[in-house]
């Protein structure tokens, strides 16, 4: 009987303390930004200036810089080997804003490395984009017409995505302890700052903490639908 499923589903509930969560560290992440954005860094560099010279100090003098529009929409770009920064942090001198620009240069001296876990990450993008866009369109035809084949093809299919946001977890924290070690021995910036910066970097790390907990949660609730499903 799927009369439960259209109109409430029991297991939704599970999902309760992730959201709890998501909601609680995007609102850290904002909060935490915004403070330390307000804050001028002795070093007297801007976010792009800070790209460019930690770069060169690592060697990487291919990998560019680019200017995007938005805020934390920084990101770098494997394929391109670009760092795009947003423009809240291109031209900005801000504590937040280069401890921002650090982490994605951590990303970029990841790939020069060749960093296992960034490279299985990468490695399984196109499937866990397929499963996070499919699966559970999948899984609910196999759950509207008692098709367990269906249902068990959703689930492996999510299941990457699961991994991916794994995966995802442990290449942020190594970035930005990356970036922290940089922010220290490179730039010389100072503990009071580094410990601003390290604030700025915890916070957005929730963000990947709260992913894996959705993920996972989403995952238990697709067994136990399956389960019900098979036992009715």
């Amino acid at each position: 009987m799927l009369f439960p499923y259209f109109f409430f589903d029991p297991t939704m509930l599970l999902l309760i303390p992730a959201v709890v969560l998501a909601i609680w560290a995007q609102t850290k992440v904002s909060t935490t930004f915004r403070k330390y954005s307000l804050v001028k860094s002795s070093t007297d560099l801007t976010g792009a200036q800070l790209a460019r010279m930690l770069l060169d100090a690592n060697g990487l003098f291919n990998v560019k810089i680019e200017r995007i529009p938005g805020k934390l929409t920084d990101h770098y770009d494997p394929k391109s080997q670009v760092v795009r920064l947003s423009d809240a942090t291109y031209r900005s001198g801000s504590v937040a804003s280069l401890g921002v620009v650090a982490h994605e240069i951590g990303h970029a001296i990841q790939h020069s490395h060749h960093y296992v876990p960034l490279v299985i990450r990468n490695a399984i993008v196109p499937t866990a984009n397929i499963g996070s866009s499919l699966s559970w369109v999948i899984f609910f035809i196999g759950l509207i017409f008692y098709n367990g084949f269906l249902l068990k093809v959703g689930i492996v299919l999510f299941s990457f995505f699961v991994l991916f946001t794994l995966v995802t977890l442990p290449v942020e924290l190594d970035a930005s302890h990356r970036a922290l070690k940089m922010l220290k021995s490179v730039v010389v910036m100072n503990e009071g700052e580094v410990k601003m910066a390290r604030k700025v970097l915890n916070a957005a790390a929730l963000t990947y903490v709260a992913s894996v907990a959705m993920s996972a949660l989403q995952l238990l609730r697709m067994l136990l639908i399956a389960g019900f499903a098979s036992n009715r």
